[in-house]
C-alpha cells in the first residue's frame, strides 16, 4: 500500500538486513517494502523490487549474501504501484540480463513508470520505466534451474495484481510458498459505480475465493507487515527454524481480509442507496 495512506514511525523503505528463510529462499527488501530471492543452480530470481531505494538495497542485499546480482535471470512482479515496481530498473540495471514477467494489465503502467493507475494520479506515485519483457497468465508457470513459480492474477487492489506461489524446502520439508500482491482496499477505491476501474468489486470477491483456498503454508506478502516478517524473524534468529511457516496465520489474515472487503462494500452501497 503506498506510504501516502500509512500513518508509519518507521519508513517502509528503511534498510533491513538479508537473511536466508528456507532452502533457496532469502529475503532481501526492506523494512515493509518486500523482496525476496531465490537461488537456482541455473541463476536467481527474484520477488518485487520495491521503491527506488529498496531496489538498490535489494541489489546491496544480494551481494551481500554472496551472490552475484548479475546473475538474476528471472524477475517477477506483484503489482505495479511504485512501492513495489519502482525498484525492478535497478535491479534490471544490475541484472541486464533478467526477464521480467508482469501480468497483462499492469504491464503498460510498468512500462509507464507509474503512469495510466486508474487511482493513484500524479508525478508522487510515478516512477523510472521498466520495459516488460513477457506477460504472464494466470496459473501459468515459470522455471529456472529446477525451481517453479507458479502466478496466480489476483486482481482488486491493481487490475493485474498477480499473487506467487512455490515449493520450498523448509528444515528438510517441502512446503507451499505464497508471496501475496495485495488485498488492501485503498481510501478512496470505489467498489460500487463507478468503480475504481470496472469490475473492481467483483475481482476482489473473485481473488478472496481464490485467496482463502490457496495452499499457503509459508505466508510471504509484498509488504512485511501483512505477515509479521520481523516477528518471525527474531523467532527464527531465536532457533525456530520453521518460524515462516504459518499456515494458521495466512488463513486468518485472508479471512480478516475479506472480512473488511466486505464491510467496505457495505459501507459504499448503503451510502449509495441513502441518497
Amino acid at each position: 500500500m503506498p506510504a501516502a495512506a500509512q500513518d508509519k514511525t518507521t519508513p517502509e523503505n528503511a534498510p533491513y538486513p538479508s537473511f536466508k528463510i528456507a532452502e533457496g529462499l532469502y529475503y532481501v527488501g526492506a523494512a515493509d517494502y518486500a523482496a525476496y530471492l531465490l537461488t537456482t543452480r541455473a541463476g536467481l530470481i527474484v520477488i518485487d523490487g520495491g521503491d527506488g531505494p529498496t531496489g538498490r538495497q535489494v541489489v546491496a542485499n544480494i551481494r551481500t549474501l554472496g551472490f552475484d546480482p548479475k546473475t538474476v535471470k528471472v524477475l517477477v512482479n506483484t503489482h505495479q504501484h511504485f512501492d513495489h515496481a519502482a525498484g525492478l530498473a535497478e535491479v534490471k540495471r544490475a541484472a541486464p540480463g533478467a526477464k521480467l514477467y508482469a501480468s497483462a494489465a499492469d504491464a503498460p503502467i510498468i512500462e509507464a513508470g507509474g503512469k495510466g493507475d486508474p487511482y493513484l494520479k500524479g508525478p508522487q506515485w510515478e516512477y523510472a520505466p521498466t520495459k516488460v519483457d513477457a506477460i504472464i497468465k494466470d496459473g501459468q508457470k515459470i522455471t529456472l534451474g529446477g525451481v517453479t513459480l507458479t502466478a496466480h492474477v489476483t486482481p482488486g487492489h491493481t487490475k493485474g495484481c498477480t499473487t506467487w506461489t512455490f515449493p520450498v524446502t523448509v528444515a528438510g520439508k517441502v512446503r507451499q510458498a505464497l508471496v501475496h500482491c495485495s488485498s488492501s482496499v485503498l481510501p478512496g477505491y470505489r467498489l460500487v459505480a463507478p468503480e475504481t476501474y470496472p469490475g473492481m468489486a467483483a475481482d476482489y470477491e473473485r481473488s478472496h475465493r481464490f485467496w482463502l483456498n490457496a495452499p499457503c503454508e509459508v505466508f510471504l506478502a509484498s509488504h512485511t507487515r501483512f505477515f509479521d516478517l520481523k516477528a518471525k524473524h527474531e523467532a527464527l534468529k531465536g532457533g525456530k527454524v520453521d518460524a515462516f511457516v504459518d499456515p494458521a496465520g495466512c488463513k486468518a489474515y485472508y479471512q480478516a481480509s475479506y472480512k473488511a472487503f466486505r464491510t467496505e462494500l457495505e459501507k459504499q452501497q448503503k451510502a449509495t442507496t441513502a441518497k
